[in-house]
Formats: structure tokens, sequence, C-alpha cells
């Protein structure tokens, strides 16, 4: 026979962003207890709340001043969207961390991880290996390079369209006027449906051709301007994916920037109390979502955010459909005002 399991809760928002209680110093909360379900949610929360804790006591033991805090913010990983969540809005309900919560996660990809996460680790003494940094620098290096060897080197669109596809030219690379225009690597690489591998593969034909050139011009002389054995290496393996990746999702990301901003100045910014909260008016709104916003009303955008389970993404939304709204509305008043 099995007893029921009713485990112990206490509202994460007692607790600030190390997950340290506020009203009780040296007390830091990980798990369930902060009202979240999951094995990972536990365990990230663990890891905050675990690395505080011990650099807390280590310094207390040691006679020092209390350490810098060692949090993380919701655009440097998932983690920190996980807590700030829980310490600021609370929850009401069972929490899972999923990727819509955060209105950064084009950025917090698995591929950058360490470049988002090791350093910050090294300066507050959680990551103290000589070699992992050492490696984190060269991994570094290697990523500013190739992306830097993509935007130096560009072609006419007719010659991205030729040697490679027409995906690279675009749609309009065969127009009159256009064989005037060139592109550089990471501009093609940004294109859909274009690879990394697509775009180095022109390189190196266009590499090739240029060495081969140089050769036949010098007529077997000795010449210390080519190297009759190089060639163009393609971006390493280790940082392909955040190469690729770094160079795709570029617009997008200064797209969000640019969203997150709106968002920020518009908190203090009032929604109409007369709004239909209405999924065929919202369909990007979860049925949740959508519930919650009815049910409380918020009457500015600060007090939509402080509810829980309600997405960055969907605030962004809102944000727009609101403006949209009052933009409308102010079209109908001077058509009013012109009838008069």
């Amino acid at each position: 026979m099995t007893k029921p399991h009713n485990p112990d809760f206490v509202n994460p928002q007692v607790l600030t962003h190390t997950l340290e209680a506020k009203s009780i110093a040296g007390l830091y909360l990980a798990g369930q207890i902060c009202g979240t379900t999951g094995y990972e949610e536990a365990g990230a929360q663990g890891i905050i709340a675990g690395a505080n804790a011990g650099r807390a006591a280590g310094a207390a033991y040691r006679g020092e001043k209390a350490p810098v805090p060692f949090v993380l913010g919701r655009d440097e990983a998932y983690i920190g969207v996980l807590i700030d969540d829980l310490v600021t809005k609370g929850t009401s309900e069972p929490y899972r961390m999923f990727t819509s919560r955060a209105e950064y996660r084009i950025s917090l990809r698995a591929d950058n991880a360490d470049l988002r996460l090791t350093r910050k680790g090294a300066e507050h003494g959680l990551v103290t290996d000589p070699e992992r940094l050492a490696a984190l620098d060269m991994r570094q290096t290697l990523i500013t390079d190739n992306v830097e060897r993509l935007r130096n080197f560009k072609l006419y669109v007719t010659d991205w369209a030729e040697r490679g596809s027409d995906l690279m030219g675009g749609a309009s690379a065969h127009k009159p006027g256009r064989e005037s225009h060139k592109k550089s690597a990471e501009e093609v690489l940004g294109m859909p449906n274009v690879s990394l591998k697509m775009v180095e593969q022109v390189m190196a034909d266009v590499f090739d051709e240029e060495r081969t050139e140089k050769q036949s011009t010098t007529d077997g002389e000795s010449s210390d301007e080519y190297d009759a054995d190089a060639k163009m290496d393609p971006t390493p393996t280790s940082v392909y994916d955040t190469v690729e990746a770094s160079v795709k999702y570029k617009s997008y990301v200064v797209r969000q920037e640019k969203d997150i901003e709106s968002w920020r100045k518009a908190q203090g910014a009032r929604i109409p109390p007369n709004i239909i909260y209405d999924h065929a008016v919202m369909p990007t709104f979860s049925k949740e979502e959508i519930e919650k916003l009815d049910q409380f009303r918020p009457a500015t955008f600060a007090e939509a955010s402080q509810i829980s389970g309600l997405t960055p993404q969907s605030l962004v939304y809102l944000y727009h459909h609101v403006m949209k709204l009052n933009k409308e509305d102010r079209r109908k008043k001077r058509e009013e005002s012109v009838a008069v």
C-alpha cells in the first residue's frame, strides 16, 4: 500500500536570485520545495543554490567578506529564466521550464553554452582548470576568425548563383543590373536553405582558381607569393555548428533585441479595459494564457508581465496588438471629427 506524496512547498518569492531565503541568511532552497517539477529543473536550481552556499560558507570559514552573488540572467541561461520566474512571479502550479518562457531563446543554444557560461564560472571561482579556459579561448578565436573570413569574402551575386545555386544568388540574381552587386559569404549563408558547407565549397573553388592562376603566371619560377600546396581549410568541426548558427540567427537576434527593447519601454503603457481576450483575435496565445489574461485583466504591461505562465513572446505580441488597437482608435476619432 502506497502513501500519497505531499511535498513541502515554500513560496519562491521569499528567495533571492541566489535561492537564499531573504529572512534567513545562509538558508538556500532548491528543487520541488520551490514549486518546480522535473529532475532538470531541480538540478538547475541545485547548481545555483549549491554554488552560492558553498562560496558563502567558504568565505565565512576563512573570515572573508561575503562573495559576489553568482546569478545568471535571463539573457545568459535557461537557469536564469527559471529562477527569475520563480522569485519574481512565484507559481500557482508545478513549474516546468519551457523554451517559450525565454525571451532570448534564439541566443540560448546548446552549441554556445560554453561561451556563455564558462567565463562567468571562472570569474566566480567555479571553473579553475587552466586547460579548460585555454580551450575556451582557442574555441572563441576559431569562431571569430571563421566568421570574419566569411564576412571578408565577397563575390558578385551572379557568381554566387553560377558557382553555387540560385539559392545563393537569390531570386533576383539574374535580373538586369544585379551583375554589379556583391554579397559577402556571411550574407549568403544567412539566406534560407544555404549551409556553411555549400558556402565554403564555393570559397575553396575560388581560392584554388586564384592559386592556379598565380602559379601559371610565374612560369615555374620560385616565388614567395604562393604556396603550391596551400588550400582553404573548412571550418573545424569543433566550431562548425556555432559559426553557422551565429550567422544564420544574426538577423533574428537583432529583431529579438528590438522587440524586447520595445517591450521594456512599454512597461508603463496602459492596456484598454475593454480589450477582448480571445483565441480568434490572439491565435499565438495558449488557452492557459488567454484564461489568465481574462481572469486578471491587467491594467498595464507591467502588471501583465507579473502573471505567471505568460511567456515573453506573448507579452510582446500583446504589446503590438494593443498598439494596433490604439492606432485604429485614433484613426476612427480623426474620421469622426472630420465628418462633424
